[in-house]
């Protein structure tokens, strides 16, 4: 009989004061590899995005990089997650977010193959109140969680065993653009955000993500090129949550009222409770064409899935009045 303890990995255990602005993920895969990464660096990386809520992955990946490991960042599979996790390393997924936060890094540290489940990285300080961050999860409602994000997979490790990995260099560079443009869009540096997201298209024209990016960053100009990147995007992965949820935003602004509800609807129905806010906006989109009772429910779903929503109580003062 297989032993599923060894598709297992025991990462340490991170507290609140080893996590003040470092991402959790590249932290504790450092401290997994014997490497603690200095807090005063961190500190100075984090100076630069005062007011931010959240850490910047890049930021993480290139500090570990300072201190000895190597990185990858690959659109993945679930046959591949589990072959890292069998060399020992513990991969990092980029899975879709609850409430108000749209997408988050996980720590994947096992499967079992006899289950057909997958294990999360569940640190110290978090017991369980964020539901698929954490514990065991059935492997394939993890695989189409994975999937709206294009299956997106950051390792980091010693040199000697990353470079072990076969990969296409011009995929991984393309990759890495991509979380480097979202840095760059951080810092407001339009252009360049433009410029290094068309880069990592020409390296990669397959790359889901490198489209939506770009899409995202035309759809706050309200440049209209943006649905093309969208439906691009959308070619490359039919699941892609974002390029959906970005079409409704860019349609709303634009007053296509009839548009923008069915691309919000097509991202609900791939996943109902990812983004919260949503629901506000095809509530809204719904009130304009006269859908009164869909808009209600959209409001109170809206309410419902972000509980701590700062118009929490405007919204429910309109609820009354409908």
């Amino acid at each position: 009989m297989e032993d599923n303890s060894e598709h297992e990995l025991i990462l340490p255990p991170i507290s609140d004061s080893d996590n003040i602005c470092l991402p959790l993920s590249v932290n504790a895969v450092a401290k997994y590899w014997n490497i603690d990464l200095p807090m005063t660096e961190a500190n100075k990386i984090a100076s630069k995005y005062a007011g931010m809520n959240g850490s910047i992955l890049i930021e993480g990946i290139n500090l570990a990089e300072r201190h000895g490991l190597s990185s990858l960042i690959l659109h993945s599979s679930i046959t591949e997650l589990k072959q890292v996790i069998d060399m020992g390393i513990p991969p990092i997924v980029i899975l879709p977010g609850l409430h108000d936060v749209v997408q988050h890094a996980s720590i994947i540290s096992g499967y079992d193959d006899k289950e057909k489940t997958i294990f999360h990285y569940v640190p110290e300080q978090k017991p369980s109140d964020e539901g698929i961050q954490v514990g065991v999860i059935p492997e394939k409602r993890f695989e189409k969680l994975w999937s709206e994000d294009g299956y997106l997979m950051v390792l980091l490790g010693p040199t000697d065993i990353i470079s072990t990995l076969k990969s296409d260099e011009n995929k991984t560079k393309s990759n890495r653009l991509c979380f480097e443009s979202e840095r760059l869009a951080i810092q407001k540096q339009t252009q360049e955000t433009i410029n290094s997201l068309e880069k990592a298209i020409q390296l990669n024209p397959d790359n889901s993500t490198a489209l939506c990016l770009l899409g995202g960053v035309l759809n706050e100009q309200n440049n209209s090129e943006c649905v093309s990147y969208y439906e691009k995007s959308l070619e490359k992965n039919a699941n892609c949550y974002l390029a959906f949820r970005g079409l409704g935003n860019f349609y709303l602004k634009n007053q296509q009222f009839d548009k923008s509800e069915k691309n919000y609807t097509h991202a609900i129905e791939i996943n109902e409770n990812r983004f919260g806010p949503i629901y506000k906006n095809r509530g809204y989109v719904r009130q304009q064409q006269n859908k009164m009772d869909e808009a209600k429910h959209d409001y109170q779903d809206y309410i419902k899935f972000t509980p701590t929503a700062k118009d929490r109580g405007m919204i429910e003062r309109a609820l009354n009045e409908m």
